[in-house]
């Protein structure tokens, strides 16, 4: 076909009508994909309800902590919870997990512990000392940097035939980052064992995702690296946990794979924002229609699964288990200069050898 033959305009495509957006559960909780729930258990039904319910009330709870000033900056993930854990909880222990400065109690149903989870808000270097099966990288703060780091771990599961994957959470603003594309176009190249999650809750701190990027959506990013993707309702727990399982299956055979999850946080980027100057109640309303609570929690309920009561004993739990937490903390001895600079490099330069030497004679004295 010559373009010159054809009307131009109906050839040229944005890919955007190629990514539909996929869901099991609908806002009431009704199912809408019947052979997908009939593909996971109620046991797994209600471990996805109960790991959802906990992490909204670690997220009040974290608040909370965060105003009484006993834990530094926060990033809440109120209203998140079926895109972060939904995504965790269909790997295996083996798998390679990259979460970001957002996901660190997703990090700890993953195997980080909460303890560590409440350093890091400390900026504590223990938070980052996993045993040698927790296969995590430490929560990252620079956005876009997950999916470079699974990447590279993907890529070399490929290389040694192992049937695992890494997988990466990211934001919206990360995929305008050169690292997001970067990362793709090597997943490819070299067929890595990468799963790309991408949650999009439509802002990047302040900023819309129509002012980002032109396109219409982000799971059509992949097609410039040639790689597939998959658009997902983001609020829908059961469709998040199906995708990506089914997405760890396709990137074990075949290579890496990107997953958009349409989300939105009820609250704050973080605690030192005021989200009333860039977005409306009435927006915030219509998202909080969606929670991933009440619909997966209504689907519960009809099949006597669920109940009110299993919330306030979860609330409890996870009231008791921040009080632990806190407290091993606050036990936790103060980091000095030279931690840091032991942590700087595996085999110290005769430099840094130098300085850890003198700040360990000044800080012993």
């Amino acid at each position: 076909m010559n373009i010159s033959d054809v009307n131009f305009k109906e050839i040229v495509s944005s890919y955007a009508d190629e990514f539909p957006t996929y869901r099991v559960l609908d806002e009431k909780g009704n199912v809408v994909d019947q052979k997908a729930m009939d593909s996971i258990s109620d046991e797994e039904l209600v471990k996805l309800m109960e790991t959802i319910t906990w992490a909204r009330a670690m997220d009040e709870r974290v608040i909370l902590l965060n105003r009484q000033g006993a834990l530094g900056n926060y990033a809440p993930g109120g209203g998140q919870e079926a895109s972060q854990y939904g995504s965790v909880l269909a790997l295996d222990k083996k798998d390679v997990f990259a979460p970001t400065y957002r996901d660190v109690f997703t990090a700890v149903k993953f195997g980080m512990t909460l303890t560590q989870a409440f350093l890091w808000f400390k900026g504590h270097y223990k938070a980052n000392q996993y045993p040698a099966d927790l296969n995590m990288y430490s929560p990252n703060v620079v956005v876009g940097g997950t999916p470079i780091q699974a990447m590279g771990n993907a890529i070399a599961k490929r290389m040694k035939g192992e049937k695992q994957i890494a997988l990466s959470l990211c934001g919206d603003s990360a995929t305008s980052e050169g690292d997001f594309y970067e990362a793709i176009n090597f997943a490819g190249v070299f067929k890595a064992n990468l799963v790309a999650v991408v949650q999009n809750n439509g802002y990047g701190i302040s900023v819309p995702t129509s002012h980002q990027t032109k396109a219409e959506t982000l799971a059509q990013k992949a097609v410039a690296a040639g790689i597939p993707a998959v658009r997902v309702d983001g609020m829908d727990p059961v469709a998040v946990y199906y995708t990506v399982k089914k997405a760890r299956e396709y990137a074990i055979e075949n290579g890496p794979i990107v997953v958009e999850n349409l989300t939105y946080r009820f609250g704050p980027h973080t605690m030192s924002d005021d989200p009333k100057r860039y977005r409306s109640d009435e927006e915030v309303e219509e998202w909080r229609k969606k929670d991933p609570l009440i619909r997966l929690g209504n689907y519960l309920k009809e099949k006597g699964l669920w109940d009110d009561q299993k919330v306030d004993e979860i609330y409890e739990q996870v009231k008791e288990e921040a009080k632990v937490a806190l407290a091993e903390m606050t036990k936790t001895e103060p980091q000095k200069i030279s931690d840091f600079l032991k942590n700087m490099y595996a085999v110290q330069p005769q430099n840094i050898q130098e300085q850890i030497a003198y700040y360990d004679a000044k800080e012993d004295n």
